[in-house]
């Protein structure tokens, strides 16, 4: 039987995204044909989608997409960044995007019913599940559409903002965009910040401030002054400007007469449990696994 190397199952898995258990178990049921294998897989994969479906997806990318003043952004995820640069996977979230801003639909569920280039989402998603072999879901999306101006920013594909403004100057859209991806504000204003949040912080910073034994005025000082700090932190307004830490946010909009209406920020697998994998010892497990034992003397 010829010898089922590293290399080989790696030629396999780039000719076909198949996941690497998958191309071993082909090429050593082809004995080693690598075309024979291919062939094998295309006839096995189909099945692929519903056994996939239990896995954690907590990779993938986030795409936008701006036509005149309605944008979207959406965030695809998979089972692993080496599937987030394929490029059919690339396509259909980009192709996702593009839809939201269309068609407006009102979620994730709605908008798998939608038709992207004569077939059904739901259907792309799973032909593609089966041919990579890697989970594949349609986490979240948003839609603004607006009177103002819309501003996207991507860092990679791993960060994406979307931002709904008032300027004059497209640059005071970009530059804002650019430092909710750094700073990650949770929301606008102080005036957005739910009000259990506040009491929750206030709670905590009052039982830290109690145990120094100072009077209670100082007390009542020292909580103001932590809640003053954390909802500048938390908000855009309040934080420093990534591009001239000497003002804040607010101040450099004011500088240009602008504002900000709201936003929305995407980190991907934010919040999902992700998987651990060892790529190296995969490898090294599945091809001493397809190594004969040698025989005891």
């Amino acid at each position: 039987m010829a010898e089922i190397t590293a290399q080989l199952v790696k030629e396999l898995r780039e000719k076909t995204d198949a996941p690497m258990m998958e191309c071993k178990k082909a090429l050593t049921e082809a004995q080693g044909d690598i075309t024979l294998a291919e062939e094998l897989l295309r006839v096995k994969l189909g099945n692929k989608a519903s056994k996939a479906a239990s896995r954690i997806a907590a990779e993938g990318m986030v795409a936008v997409h701006v036509a005149g003043s309605v944008g979207a952004m959406v965030e695809l995820n998979c089972e692993t960044d080496f599937v987030a640069k394929n490029e059919e996977f690339v396509a259909l979230a980009r192709g996702l995007a593009q839809l939201v801003v269309e068609h407006d639909p009102a979620d994730v569920s709605a908008l798998s019913g939608l038709v992207l280039e004569g077939v059904a989402v739901e259907s792309v998603r799973k032909a593609l599940i089966g041919k990579i072999g890697e989970n594949i879901t349609i986490r979240r999306f948003v839609r603004y559409a607006t009177t103002a101006k819309l501003a996207t920013y991507l860092h990679g594909v791993k960060i994406g903002v979307l931002v709904d403004y008032a300027a004059s100057s497209d640059q005071v859209g970009k530059d804002v965009a650019m430092h909710i991806a750094a700073y990650k504000p949770v929301c606008v204003s102080r005036a957005d910040v739910p009000a259990e949040l506040i009491e929750q912080e206030r709670k905590i910073f009052a039982a830290q401030a109690a145990e120094s034994g100072k009077p209670a005025e100082i007390v009542a000082k020292m909580v103001d002054g932590r809640i003053n700090k954390f909802l500048a932190e938390i908000t855009l307004l309040g934080q420093q400007f990534v591009k001239n830490p000497d003002e804040t946010v607010e101040k450099m909009l004011k500088a240009h007469s602008a504002s900000v209406h709201r936003f929305t920020l995407y980190v991907v697998g934010e919040g999902i449990q992700k998987r651990e994998d060892d790529f190296g010892a995969e490898v090294a497990a599945l091809v001493k696994g397809s190594e004969p034992e040698t025989p005891h003397k």
